[in-house]
C-alpha cells in the first residue's frame, strides 16, 4: 500500500474520536519522508487537527503528520513557535491559561533554532525528517498529558521539575504515551538520533548533556524497540487495509 493511501486512511480514521488509543488503530509507518505526501494530503489533516493550531511554517508538515496521531488533541488550542532558547524542544501550558478549565487551556511547543554549540547538533533541522516527527509526537504527547490534568495537576508538574526523579518518570512516561499512540518508529529514529550525536546510551536531556548518566530519562532504543514489539498496535492484525467508507471494518 502505498504511504499516501495510509495518509489518507489515517486521516478517514480520526473523523471517529475516542479518547481509548488502541481503538483507533493508528495507521503504523516505519518511515516518514518529506517526498511520500502531496499538498492536499496535508491539507486533509490540516482540515481535521488544525482547529485553533498555530502552527510554525517551517516545520508545518512534521507537525501536521505529528498532530494527525492525536485525535484527542483535533479542538486543543496549541501553538507552536520557532524561537532561539537554550533548550531544543520545550512543551508547556500558556501562563495565562494555566489555571483555565482544561477545555479553554491553552499550549505552547517551543522550537528552538539556535543554542549553545553543545546541544546544537540536536535540534530539530539537524534531524532527517522521520526524526523530527517522533519527537514533535514526544512533545505533542506533553499537551496530551497536561491536557489531562486539572491545575493542581499542572502545579504538581512544575513543582516535579526541581527533581531528578520526578523528571526521570515524567519524561519516560511521555515517551510511553507517544509510543502507545503509533509513532514509535519515530521516536526510536529520534532516540538514535540523539544518542549517536552524543555517543551515549542514555539521553539526560539539555540540562545536564555533559554529565554520564544511568538512568533512563528518555527511552534508550532498545525499549522503545521492546515497546513496540510488545504493543498490540503495532501487531500486524491491525495493520491491516481499512475500508475508507467504514474505517472500522477491516479487510
Amino acid at each position: 500500500m502505498k504511504q499516501c493511501s495510509l495518509l489518507f486512511i489515517l486521516c478517514t480514521s480520526l473523523l471517529t474520536v475516542t479518547s481509548n488509543i488502541q481503538a483507533q488503530y493508528p495507521q503504523i509507518i516505519h518511515s516518514f519522508s518529506a517526498n511520500n505526501f502531496l499538498g492536499n494530503d496535508y491539507t486533509t489533516i490540516q482540515e481535521i487537527m488544525g482547529n485553533h493550531k498555530i502552527i510554525a511554517a517551517r516545520y508545518q508538515h512534521q507537525i501536521l503528520l505529528a498532530l494527525s496521531y492525536f485525535p484527542e488533541l483535533k479542538d486543543t488550542r496549541i501553538k507552536f513557535r520557532v524561537k532561539q532558547t537554550r533548550t531544543p524542544l520545550a512543551s508547556r501550558p500558556s501562563w495565562a491559561s494555566a489555571f483555565l478549565p482544561k477545555k479553554i487551556r491553552r499550549y505552547v511547543i517551543t522550537i528552538s533554532d539556535s543554542s549553545m554549540k553543545l546541544l546544537s547538533p540536536i535540534l530539530l533541522n539537524k534531524m532527517d525528517f522521520n526524526a523530527q516527527v517522533g519527537v514533535l509526537g514526544h512533545e505533542i504527547s506533553h499537551v496530551a498529558d497536561f491536557s489531562s490534568k486539572h491545575t493542581l495537576g499542572l502545579i504538581r508538574i512544575a513543582i516535579g521539575n526541581f527533581s531528578s526523579k520526578f523528571l526521570d518518570k515524567f519524561e519516560f512516561k511521555t515517551d510511553s504515551i507517544c509510543v502507545a499512540h503509533g509513532l514509535g518508529y519515530q521516536l526510536l529514529s529520534w532516540s538514535k538520533f540523539v544518542r549517536q550525536k552524543f555517543h551515549k546510551k542514555n539521553y539526560d536531556g539539555a540540562d545536564n548533556i555533559e554529565e554520564p548518566m544511568q538512568r533512563e530519562r528518555y527511552m534508550n532504543p532498545a525499549t522503545i524497540q521492546h515497546r513496540i514489539n510488545n504493543l498490540i498496535i503495532y501487531q500486524k492484525l491491525l495493520m491491516l487495509k481499512y475500508d475508507p467508507v467504514n474505517p472500522h471494518d477491516k479487510t
